[in-house]
């Protein structure tokens, strides 16, 4: 019973000791010279003209979450066409309704014109 608990200890030692010796061993070893010149932003070497922070609509994020809700979605589903074959009716008509559901999100999306990129 005890070499069970030695097990999670030793385990537990390794999991903070792991982490926390590279953060330890970098600080130690870091360079400690800085300058006004190592300290600025680099900006492929041309000095910013105006504000450097650029907004984006907030569509083109919108854009982006609806197609990875798809495209992960579409992970999901190719295993399962794989195994179709070899899979009860009941399995099938799931499928057909979580496709039909992801077809009636992307019709809400492209009604309320999230699809448009422009």
């Amino acid at each position: 019973m005890q070499h069970e608990w030695l097990y999670i200890g030793l385990f537990l030692v390794v999991g903070i000791i792991i982490p926390i010796a590279p953060l330890i061993i970098a600080r130690l070893v870091a360079p400690r010279k800085p300058n006004p010149i190592k300290q600025s932003t680099y900006e492929c070497g041309l000095e910013t003209v105006g504000e450097s922070r650029v907004q984006f609509k907030a569509q083109y994020y919108i854009f982006a979450l609806v197609f990875l809700v798809f495209d992960v979605e579409t992970v999901f589903l190719f295993p399962w066409a794989l195994a179709l074959k070899q899979m009860p009716l009941f399995v099938a008509l799931e499928g057909i309704l979580f496709i039909t559901i992801l077809v009636v999100g992307l019709v809400y999306a492209w009604r309320k014109g999230m699809l448009e990129w422009a």
